[in-house]
């Protein structure tokens, strides 16, 4: 490895060389095949070699990861790509995400990175404010919904024990009184993975019936007695729908339960004025669950969680030692699972500051549009399409189970688009999602004209 100056010259070379590639990349990625091809999949293989006994040059490591795993990625930054709720990523987020790499902070303390810690304790206000959830809430970046839901649900599992005396952290749920864990049957799986994680059991719920469109029931709603905890959904994974938020909370005031809302992507929707009414209740709950890097297209990973109740969240997550300094600024590890971690907060500072809240809003109507004219033309061109489309979400049924799935399979060999398969209501279904800043009425165009060529 060269050392002094020559280091200096070699990295300069280096990060440059490593930019124009990312650079070439981005420009092309919107004329591309969405799916890369069977060949260019099989050159990975060329990475399952044995660790070499002596290193290659850096700008051969860097070649290479371009040169084989460029053409093997998935567009998932382009406009056509409308699989798993994934978003694109901003180029002024990827550019902040470059810039806070090279800085190479760890965010866990104030101390250790104050740039970091200032921004995102700013991001956090900001999300704060955008989602119209109380002034005073706590939050934490996370690596995803499911991390963001289990750190929340840790600080409801703390609450709602400590109410009778119960000391969670300290002495665990050997011999604790039961938490009863309310979900409506199409809550996500990830909500199951938290509870699972928190010893609280993803199969000790209380399952609550779902409507046509995938809310919960909130009449069918239990009476409950001791420490509770209700899982909302705030846009369900297949349909977009939105649980009664202010029927479950006036649920949850009468029964002293704790209400937590997955909000992975649907909660963005209450940016928007267009689609704000689909949140009503929504500052009522006590914690939130939400992904900056599915609506607000910033790179992954970035998993949000919000908690109102600020001694709850610190009570279940803080981390003390002795070689931690005492701090009076709100140090980022106190908040989360995670001690050393990336700086998050500085790719959503980034996109917000970009965005502002009219471009949030603009970003999330404009996918919504674009989802109700997919849903629309297809529908027209005679196919079946099973939910109100009330945000970004698209259920079809092609004609049939083996048709659609023979569709899909289609679709994602052709290259143009890209749509994945669910399962809702014992139907197998083409799930479309748009998520992308990138999606352009001609990217919409050309899906829809591939979808029903490949179809028929």
């Amino acid at each position: 490895m060269p050392r002094g100056s020559a280091f200096a010259d070699t990295m300069d070379d280096l990060l440059i060389d490593a930019a124009q590639r990312a650079v070439r990349y981005r420009r092309s990625v919107g004329a591309r095949r969405v799916a890369p091809t069977p060949e260019t999949i099989a050159e990975l293989d060329a990475f399952r070699e044995p660790l070499a006994q002596r290193g290659a040059t850096a700008a051969d490591v860097v070649a290479m990861l371009d040169d084989l795993g460029s053409p093997a990625t998935v567009a998932t930054a382009g406009g056509r790509y409308f699989g798993f709720v994934n978003g694109s990523s901003l180029p002024v987020t990827v550019a902040a995400n470059w810039l806070a790499t090279a800085w190479d902070q760890n965010a866990a303390l104030a101390v250790m990175s104050p740039t970091a810690a200032v921004l995102e304790e700013v991001a956090l206000a900001w999300l704060v404010d955008l989602f119209g959830l109380p002034s005073d809430t706590a939050g934490a970046f996370v690596t995803g919904a499911t991390m963001a839901s289990f750190t929340a649900l840790a600080a409801a599992r703390h609450a709602q024990l400590s109410a009778v005396g119960w000391d969670a952290e300290a002495d665990g749920l050997f011999g604790a009184p039961p938490v009863t864990v309310v979900v409506g049957d199409e809550a996500h799986a990830s909500i199951g993975r938290a509870l699972a994680l928190l010893g609280l059991g993803r199969e000790r719920v209380v399952r609550v019936a779902a409507d046509g469109q995938g809310r919960l029931r909130a009449d069918a709603l239990p009476t409950v007695t001791g420490p509770a905890i209700v899982c909302a959904q705030a846009g369900n994974v297949n349909t977009g729908a939105f649980d009664p938020l202010d029927a479950i909370c006036d649920w949850a005031d009468a029964n002293g339960a704790w209400v937590h809302v997955d909000g992975a992507f649907g909660l963005w929707a209450a940016a928007s004025p267009r689609h704000a009414h689909l949140t009503g209740g929504l500052g009522r709950a006590d914690s939130w669950a939400t992904d900056g890097h599915k609506w607000l297209n910033v790179p992954y990973d970035c998993g949000i969680a919000l908690v109102r109740d600020d001694a709850s969240l610190r009570a279940s997550m803080a981390l003390s030692a002795a070689y931690l300094p005492p701090s009076e600024t709100r140090d980022p590890m106190h908040y989360g699972p995670d001690a050393s971690r990336r700086a998050r907060g500085v790719d959503v500072w980034a996109a917000l500051k970009f965005l502002g809240r009219d471009g949030v809003a603009e970003l999330v109507a404009r996918c919504c549009g674009h989802a109700a004219r997919i849903a629309s033309e297809l529908g027209s061109a005679g196919f079946d399409v099973l939910n109100d489309v009330v945000l970004n979400q698209v259920l079809v049924d092609v004609g049939g189970e083996a048709r659609t799935l023979r569709t899909i399979d289609a679709i994602q060999r052709d290259g143009t688009c890209w749509a994945g398969v669910s399962r809702w209501q014992d139907r197998t279904v083409m799930r479309i999602s748009v998520s992308s800043w990138a999606t352009t009425d001609d990217d919409v165009d050309r899906a829809v004209r591939a979808i029903i060529r490949l179809a028929r």
